[in-house]
Formats: structure tokens, C-alpha cells, sequence
């Protein structure tokens, strides 16, 4: 059998990480569930990941660096409306697409409560930097405030975070879509009023 390269192997537990945390919740993901789901002996696992702990962060920076990814496809290089608009919209349609990353998340978000660095705050706090990378530059040439720029990337992950958790409660694609489409309403009421 051929000899999986290490860094190979460490992205296939934290995918399968994933996986298993979003199916059975961080409780559930234990280290020889997550080896089974990776295909991989339980030894590779604690080889590659010292603890537990250890690898759940790197689960946390697979996420950030998905949903940075998610960000950039979906800047639309338009003006600050149009590049917020896609940006949530992108998000939206990335979480139903997306369910294990999504499920994973939630689980993950609260799990980081309980722990004492919080890790989720590293994953937000880069998320929101992104953001608002790219909304300083869709801003060029209006007359807007750092703070509302600031404003603008909070709106679009309060309500990212609130349709991901209704879309994952109901599990109903044609519902979700609907609401995405009542969510998009709403960040387009508050940008006509903070914009005009």
C-alpha cells in the first residue's frame, strides 16, 4: 500500500472532522470515529494531531479559510451595495450547498464557547477582517464611514448565521430559498437607509 504523504493525511482527518462533527455533534466526534470516516489506522490520527483539541483547531482554520474563500468568489467588484449584496447572497447559497460545513460550524461555535481561548473568535475576527477588505474596496470613491463598513459586514454575518441555523432546523431547500430571498430584503432596506 502506498505511503500517504503527512500533509495529505492531516487534511483528510480534518475533512473527515468535519464530516463527523457535523453527522454526530463534538460530543460525538471521537478521535476513532473521525479515523474510520478518514480511512485512516487511529495511530495516524494521534500522530498527526497531539490532541483532540489540536485538531479541532485546525478544523476551525479549514472553516475560516473556506468562508474566506467563499468571500473572495463572491466579490462582485461592483459598488459597496452590490459587492455586500453578493457577498450575502454567496454565503447563503455556500451554507445550503454546504451542510456538513455548516452543521460543523454551529457545532463547532458552540463547543468553542465552553473552551478557555475561544477559538471561534480567531475564525469571526478573520472572517469580519475579509469582509471588510473587501467592502473598503467596493467603497472606493463613495463617501462612507469606516464604521459603516464595519456595520455593513456584521449585518451580512448576523444574518448569514441566523439563516444557516433556521436552514439547518427545517432541513427545507425550497423554504430556505424563499427566506434567502427575504434575507436579501432585509439587508437591502438597511443599506437604501444607512447608503442613501
Amino acid at each position: 500500500m502506498a505511503r500517504v504523504p503527512a500533509a495529505e493525511r492531516r487534511n483528510d482527518l480534518v475533512n473527515a472532522a468535519i464530516q463527523v462533527i457535523a453527522s454526530h455533534g463534538v460530543d460525538g466526534a471521537t478521535t476513532r470515529r473521525i479515523a474510520e470516516q478518514a480511512n485512516a489506522p487511529l495511530a495516524t490520527l494521534h500522530y498527526c494531531f497531539h490532541s483532540k483539541e489540536q485538531l479541532f483547531a485546525a478544523v476551525f482554520e479549514k472553516l475560516a479559510e473556506r468562508y474566506h474563500e467563499v468571500l473572495v468568489a463572491h466579490d462582485a467588484h461592483g459598488d459597496l451595495r452590490t459587492t455586500a449584496r453578493a457577498i450575502l447572497r454567496g454565503a447563503m447559497d455556500w451554507y445550503l450547498d454546504s451542510s456538513d460545513f455548516a452543521s460543523a460550524t454551529i457545532e463547532l461555535i458552540s463547543w468553542a464557547q465552553r473552551q478557555q481561548d475561544h477559538p471561534a473568535v480567531a475564525v469571526y475576527n478573520e472572517a469580519f477582517k475579509s469582509m471588510r477588505t473587501i467592502l473598503e474596496t467596493a467603497a472606493v470613491g463613495q463617501d462612507v464611514e469606516p464604521e459603516t463598513i464595519d456595520q455593513i459586514g456584521y449585518i451580512i454575518g448576523a444574518l448569514s448565521d441566523g439563516f444557516v441555523v433556521n436552514w439547518l432546523t427545517y432541513a427545507d431547500r425550497d423554504q430556505a430559498a424563499r427566506q434567502a430571498d427575504v434575507v436579501m430584503d432585509v439587508l437591502d432596506t438597511w443599506l437604501a437607509a444607512k447608503l442613501a
